[in-house]
């Protein structure tokens, strides 16, 4: 029940339209009309949630969820979020000032118009995400919800896991760090995971177009941002953890606390099964503290491991191993390169399993796999070297993509890497370290510069450089990836890393289009046309 109590002093709000400052929650706001086939109201929205009415307005029906005050229709409720860039209070006039019928923050309100009803409570995301789900009358209840989380392999997993379950005739939805899908709409992702109000847009659009399951991947902000607070998972996996993030978590306990709630009930609801890689020590020491009543499937290389692969043969076209599980032994034929991906299939087969695949129909479904977009994505003109797009940006991602490379590389294994602007900078000189420490010459240049100077996180990483002669230090990205290519000689292995699948490059006051698979093949036609190599394709 909404219980009213009077208004208290507190924040007055300002106008803040004409700032163009990014809002805090840049989620969509949710459609006009929800899954409950009519605009909820209120009551039924809030009934079971702790909150107080501070004021009350003349609406009672709720016709779109807002994060964004610049996206807020007549009739919407505006949900205030904190945020580390600025904090969605300051933009509660513009809201009203847009239509906005209620408002549900953390704080007190200042001097509001008689018509719009204020909610105050505990938590903002908590409660935005309850009234989400309500919103859209449930559609997590009705998909078998999938949650990924780990430092590296999110993606791959997840587009995986929904092949197989298409291979199968089960139609998923995907939400994750490429796009989200949703049946037959597809969409380009602006975040890993999404904001609640977002993602439970998402879920009922994959509701209303006959999907039975939703496989997401789930960031370690959106666990302590609370975007993914009570969703039933049926399963959720770990893939590993590495460092990253340490700009927000500030520890690698806390980096490893926050995946750890997703699996433990802090999220709300533990998941039925957990899906755990023990080859790595974090995923071991997660598996020892679940709690009772969740059914746990380990995988790796390891003897304890329910998933566990054996005899690895990797190739420059495939990768193959014995796989054993609770179906028994059978060969596993993979296209994906790299023991890394050995461990990506593995989780992959155990959520398919714990979802009610057989595991010889989802391994039969992966000799057709097309693979994930700027993940060892091959970039191919007829040239005769290796030329490769990765998304690979930790430590951890580098060394595992280079040391898939170097048993598959006849010549030299050369790199074109960067660091992201206001993004952990303890990680910087390792990745230095680990490139210089995997290959043969690199090209260090700019990644996504944000709010920072190149030549600053120039600074950062060459503390981890150990072989001087062996970096070049570039700061344009094209010309990086240029030099690179110029170098490169038949044999030869180019891995383009840091930024895979994106189509952009952040500066500071500007996003400029920019693709490492188009710059890539630009120069590589180019190179082609001035007769500076033989490709098989050049007519010789």
């Amino acid at each position: 029940m909404i219980q009213t109590t009077s208004q208290k002093p507190g924040l007055s709000f300002k106008n803040q339209r004409t700032t163009g400052l990014w809002h805090s929650g840049a989620a969509l706001c949710g459609s006009l009309v929800s899954n409950m086939g009519m605009n909820p109201d209120l009551k039924t929205l809030f009934d079971g949630i702790e909150h107080q009415v501070l004021q009350t307005g003349t609406a009672s029906v709720v016709t779109a969820l807002c994060t964004d005050s610049r996206r807020v229709s007549p009739g919407a409720l505006f949900v205030a979020l904190g945020g580390s860039r600025t904090d969605g209070n300051l933009f509660v006039d513009e809201a009203i000032f847009r239509g906005a019928a209620a408002v549900v923050s953390e704080e007190d309100p200042g001097h509001l118009p008689p018509k719009v009803t204020f909610i105050k409570v505990q938590s903002a995301r908590k409660t935005l995400a309850e009234v989400a789900a309500r919103f859209y009358g449930h559609p997590e209840a009705a998909l078998n919800m999938i949650g990924v989380t780990g430092t590296n392999g999110k993606t791959t997993i997840t587009t995986l896991v929904r092949h197989i379950f298409e291979s199968v005739n089960r139609h998923a939805g995907l939400l994750g760090t490429v796009a989200y899908v949703m049946g037959r709409r597809s969409l380009p992702a602006a975040r890993t995971t999404p904001e609640s109000s977002e993602l439970f847009s998402m879920l009922s659009q994959m509701v209303s177009e006959g999907c039975t399951d939703a496989v997401m991947e789930v960031s370690s902000h959106g666990v302590i941002q609370n975007r993914v607070w009570n969703i039933p998972y049926k399963v959720a996996a770990f893939t590993n953890l590495t460092q990253d993030h340490i700009d927000y978590h500030k520890t690698m306990e806390a980096y490893f606390d926050a995946k750890s709630r997703l699996f433990d009930g802090r999220n709300g609801r533990a998941p039925e099964v957990a899906v755990i890689n023990i080859d790595d020590a974090w995923g071991r020491r997660l598996a020892a503290k679940l709690p009772e009543g969740v059914k746990v499937l380990r995988f790796g290389e390891s003897l304890a491991a329910d998933f566990r692969a054996d005899a690895l043969s990797m190739s420059a076209t495939d990768t193959r191993f014995t796989l054993i599980s609770p179906e028994g032994t059978m060969t596993v034929e993979s296209p994906l390169l790299g023991r890394y991906n050995v461990s990506n299939v593995l989780c992959a087969l155990a959520c398919a399993y714990a979802s009610g695949v057989s595991i010889a129909d989802a391994v039969k479904s992966l000799a057709s796999f097309p693979g994930v977009p700027g993940r060892m994505e091959k970039v191919d003109c007829g040239q005769d070297f290796n030329v490769l797009v990765d998304y690979a940006h930790t430590p951890d991602a580098l060394h595992n993509a280079l040391s898939m490379l170097r048993p598959i590389t006849r010549g030299r294994v050369l790199v074109v890497f960067g660091c992201g602007g206001n993004r952990d900078r303890l990680k910087r000189p390792l990745m230095t370290n680990a490139v210089q420490a995997e290959a043969d010459e690199a090209w260090a240049t700019a990644d996504n510069p944000r709010n920072e100077t190149v030549a600053g996180i120039f600074d950062d990483m060459k503390g981890g450089v150990i072989r001087p002669d062996a970096i070049h230090w570039v700061e344009d990205r094209r010309r990086a990836i240029h030099l690179a290519l110029s170098a490169a000689k038949a044999g030869d292995s180019v891995l383009i890393a840091g930024k895979g699948h994106e189509t952009y490059q952040e500066f500071s006051d500007t996003v400029a289009t920019f693709d490492d698979r188009v710059v890539a093949r630009e120069l590589l036609w180019l190179r082609q046309a001035s007769g500076i190599w033989n490709g098989r394709d050049a007519g010789q």
